[in-house]
């Protein structure tokens, strides 16, 4: 019997009985021939292995390469993005760095030009229509302006815009109310035509603007702001500087500077120019950073004939600059600094300035020195709700007339008997707002006021109290 390469048998008779193991013949070469076999198998297989892993190797090093290329191609593509969103980041903080009107002044952040109203408009084809206003309640003290708790249309305005050819414009403000008219009627507030960007003509962008009509007095900065939906307060500085005059104005941008420069009539008629001499205006803007922002203005009202325009344009202490005594001829120069710091949750805004005037009055020496200055800061509470504080003061050691919160007939008219001038003055005013919406605002304010008149009589009783509901559209 065979087992495996193993024979076993009996032994033949007489032989001791057990098992014989005897190798197979064959064996040995057969088993060979198998190892080989099989010795070679493996060899083809490591072989094989050996290739199909280098193979392998080749195409894994390939697709590195590839996803190499593809990744320096991404990090290339990445790099321009980033250049170009660089880019655009700076236009846009360039553009930023001139806004501070909202309304039409395009002030980007210097708020030197004006923008369309930031308000959605209605549009009737090519036209554009949108407004804002306020209904506010004012009560002063017995000799403020408004001793018997007034329930008042603080203000009602319309805007127009339409574009007439290209880049040029038409635009006006209609006034159904406003707090320093007497009546509610139509008055036309700036009405123009707006050349934007003349100087693509030589191809240079936003250097130079050209306005022609009747425009904004631009000096100073808080008239940017006057408006009902824009005031953070209610009230305003004592000095209130503001107006609305005919006449020509530049503007435009180089790089962080920004300016406007206007030549206008100077008087307060709507329809005639008494005198030759123009009033000149300018401001010139300076952004070095997102949250800084400077202005310098200058002022000329030029010469104004006392009996055709005995005020001149300019508002000047919620009053206009007028005539002292039997004048014929009257003028006054200003200059104004701001200085306006944007914070995270608000603002803090500074102004100071200097106002010279003189007239012509016969043997008399009118020359007055007025000096002021406003210190304005906002704090958002929430994000809706924020606190509000503004002082004023303005110094007239020689007396001027400064009406304020007191009443025409006698810090301003004087009439029967010569008005009473000021010789100094201070405003505290404190308020809270709400923001329902970009497009509804309530406030509620206090204002303190104290002054004293030539001659050291105490200037009492102005104090304000106010609420005001303020909106546009």
């Amino acid at each position: 019997m065979r087992v495996g390469f193993f024979e076993f048998g009996l032994f033949p008779p007489g032989s001791p009985r057990g098992i014989r193991f005897a190798p197979r013949q064959g064996v040995t070469r057969r088993t060979n021939n198998r190892l080989a076999v099989y010795t070679g198998s493996i060899v083809l297989m490591l072989l094989g292995i050996k290739d199909l892993q280098a193979d392998e190797d080749l195409g894994v090093k390939q697709q590195l390469r590839l996803l190499q290329q593809q990744n320096d191609a991404l990090q290339e593509q990445l790099r321009r993005q980033q250049t170009l969103i660089e880019s655009l980041t700076r236009k846009v903080d360039q553009i930023e760095s001139t806004t501070t009107r909202s309304g039409r002044e395009l002030q980007d952040l210097a708020g030197e030009v004006k923008e369309a109203p930031k308000s959605k408009t209605f549009t009737f084809g090519n036209v554009s229509l949108s407004g804002e206003g306020g209904v506010a309640l004012f009560e002063t003290g017995s000799r403020g302006t408004f001793p018997n708790a007034e329930f008042r249309i603080d203000e009602a305005k319309l805007f127009v815009e339409a574009p007439i050819w290209k880049d040029v414009y038409f635009y006006t403000e209609l006034n159904l109310a406003t707090r320093e008219q007497g009546d509610v009627s139509l008055h036309v507030g700036e009405l123009y035509l707006d050349f934007e960007n003349v100087s693509r003509v030589w191809k240079q962008d936003r250097v130079l603007g050209l306005r022609i009509g009747r425009i904004d007095i631009p000096f100073g900065e808080e008239y940017l702001t006057r408006d009902a939906i824009d005031n953070p307060l209610i009230s305003h500085s004592l000095v209130d500087m503001w107006g609305v005059d005919e006449g020509l104005e530049l503007y435009g941008w180089l790089g962080k500077v920004s300016y406007v420069a206007a030549i206008q009539n100077g008087g307060l008629s709507d329809v005639n120019d008494f005198d030759a001499d123009k009033s000149v205006t300018a401001r010139v803007g300076f952004d070095p950073t997102r949250w800084l922002h400077a202005s310098l203005s200058g002022m000329r009202t030029g010469q104004l004939d006392g009996n055709g325009d005995p005020w001149s344009a300019l508002w000047f202490g919620n009053g206009f600059i007028r005539p002292l005594g039997a004048a014929t001829k009257f003028h006054a120069e200003l200059v104004e600094g701001d200085l306006s710091f944007r914070l995270p949750r608000g603002h803090v805004s500074l102004s100071g300035g200097y106002v010279h005037y003189d007239d012509n009055e016969p043997g008399v020496d009118n020359q007055r020195d007025v000096y002021y200055y406003s210190v304005e800061v906002v704090h958002e509470l929430t994000h809706k709700l924020y606190a509000a504080v503004r002082f004023s003061q303005v110094f007239a050691n020689d007396g001027f007339p400064i009406l304020g919160n007191g009443q025409f007939g006698e810090y301003f008219f004087g009439y029967p008997t010569p008005a009473k001038l000021t010789e100094e003055i201070w405003r505290l005013s404190l308020g809270l707002g709400y923001r329902w919406g970009e497009n509804l605002l309530t406030k509620a304010e206090y204002t303190f006021e104290r002054g004293k008149v030539l001659g050291g009589e105490r200037r009492e009783h102005e104090d304000l109290f106010a609420l005001e509901a303020a909106f546009k559209f």
